[in-house]
């Protein structure tokens, strides 16, 4: 019998057993710039190998190489250990540990073949990925920043760098990394020759940045080997100055960790001092924000009052009025919508609340 090699039970029941499982479970990530054969071929393997194993999480893999984030049974971590080091691809590469899990990060095991492992609008056959720039540890990081000649960039998009980021780094506002090369490599056009430092969540978009400057002529790159993730490790076990503020975002159920106690970024319905991303509970707009526990509760965990009411309707009227009202999850990308003003943002609320008041009438 062939075996199964994706999991389609459905997303509900998956997240419900995630949530009422106790089993110790450890998050981490890993990711490597190799070529790839056959990508599908490798997917399909480790899938299998993986699920053997009850490895959850999210990877991708290209002829680039491969990109994952997973949760693995604590009880089967050196089994797991023991079985990517029997894969030639996965051999001696380096595993981010997260710094806060309650082993609730993941709830299925996907693995997609992408045409890239990290998106990046670049087509030219001449560059070369693996020309990154060079790797700094957490003391080495914390060493070259201190001086006022360093250029410190923050790789990330803007939802992630507003809830923490480096002292006195430059947080581009984007939502995609291959937004930011260009925009990145235009700002500091004229700071060539200065000390460029990058950095980003666990390493694998500076790799690729750090080389794309150096393609666009940047003479002194480097970047934070192992990202947020590993610089924290370092941080604690090294006992070092921690340079972070706040919270470190990250790409599974959790959403973030904190790195410091200080708290950066505000609520975006009513400006209070607030670190919590959610993603708006109604599900036709779903769209990513920052809410407190007061807003949580009068908003009945929605990005507005808009969303609020219709998650009250009942099935069937949300399916008459589903695809005629514009949520800001239809509206805004998760940078956009943090973007526009609170004012504004309550004005577009009142007024998509006629109109559902009008549509229900």
């Amino acid at each position: 019998m062939k075996e199964v090699l994706f999991n389609k039970i459905n997303r509900e029941i998956l997240l419900k057993k995630m949530q009422e499982n106790n089993e110790q479970r450890t998050t981490i990530s890993f990711y490597r710039y190799i070529k790839i054969a056959n990508p599908q071929l490798f997917r399909d393997h480790l899938f299998i190998e993986f699920n053997k194993l009850n490895v959850l999480g999210r990877i991708y893999i290209a002829h680039e190489g491969i990109n994952a984030q997973i949760s693995v049974p604590t009880a089967q971590l050196e089994s797991f250990k023991s079985c990517i080091n029997d894969i030639q691809y996965l051999q001696n590469i380096r595993l981010n540990y997260a710094i806060e899990d309650n082993g609730k990060s993941f709830f299925k095991l996907k693995i997609k073949v992408r045409d890239k492992i990290v998106a990046d609008g670049i087509d030219d056959p001449n560059f070369d990925v693996n020309n990154s720039g060079v790797h700094l540890n957490a003391k080495e990081f914390n060493d070259i920043i201190s001086s006022d000649a360093t250029v410190i960039v923050d790789m990330r998009n803007h939802y992630e760098s507003e809830v923490g980021h480096f002292e006195n780094a430059i947080c581009p506002e984007v939502t995609t990394f291959r937004e930011s090369l260009p925009i990145i490599s235009e700002l500091l056009a004229d700071k060539k020759d200065a000390p460029l430092v990058m950095y980003c969540t666990g390493g694998i978009r500076c790799e690729k940045a750090s080389a794309y400057m150096k393609y666009k002529g940047f003479k002194e790159v480097y970047q934070l080997n192992g990202g947020i993730i590993e610089y924290a490790r370092q941080v604690k076990a090294n006992n070092l100055d921690n340079k972070f503020k706040g919270k470190n975002f990250v790409f599974d159920e959790r959403l973030g960790e904190k790195i410091s106690d200080e708290i950066i970024s505000r609520c975006h319905q009513c400006g209070e001092v607030c670190d919590t991303h959610i993603n708006c509970s109604n599900d036709q707009c779903h769209i990513l924000f920052i809410q407190c526990n007061s807003c949580r509760e009068k908003y009945n965990s929605c990005c507005s009052l808009l969303c609020s009411d219709f998650n009250s309707l009942d099935q069937t009227e949300k399916l008459k009025q589903k695809g005629s009202i514009e949520f800001n999850g239809s509206k805004f990308s998760k940078g956009r919508y943090k973007a526009i003003g609170l004012d504004v943002r309550l004005d577009q609320t009142a007024n998509g609340l006629s109109a559902l008041q009008e549509n229900n009438s």
